[in-house]
């Protein structure tokens, strides 16, 4: 595995920790989940690069057009959240409330 196979690999599987083991915040849970797909855009890209694979070249850009979908719709939530709950945390979220 070469250093740069492992950087983007470590800083996936870091966002993927982030996202698992600290969560307090939404807004923290949305940090994780934007360092997860900058890793996997960036792979992406240089992985089509690599191989010269025109079949794959629209690939990054359709995973970074999703990755600005799931953003905005993050930011609506915690927004949505923040105005209804008064904070973002995740502890006072539960489907059982009203």
């Amino acid at each position: 595995m070469t250093p740069l196979h492992f950087s983007f690999s470590s800083a996936f599987v870091l966002g993927l920790m982030g996202l698992a083991f600290h969560r307090t915040h939404l807004l923290s849970a949305l940090l994780c989940l934007e360092g997860m797909m900058l890793s996997l855009f960036i792979a992406l890209a240089l992985w089509t690069l690599q191989f010269e694979s025109t079949n794959f070249s629209t690939a990054p850009m359709l995973l970074l057009a999703f990755s600005a979908c799931e953003a905005s719709t993050g930011l609506a939530l915690l927004v949505a959240t923040a105005r209804t709950h008064g904070n973002d945390r995740l502890q006072n979220l539960s489907l059982l409330q009203c």
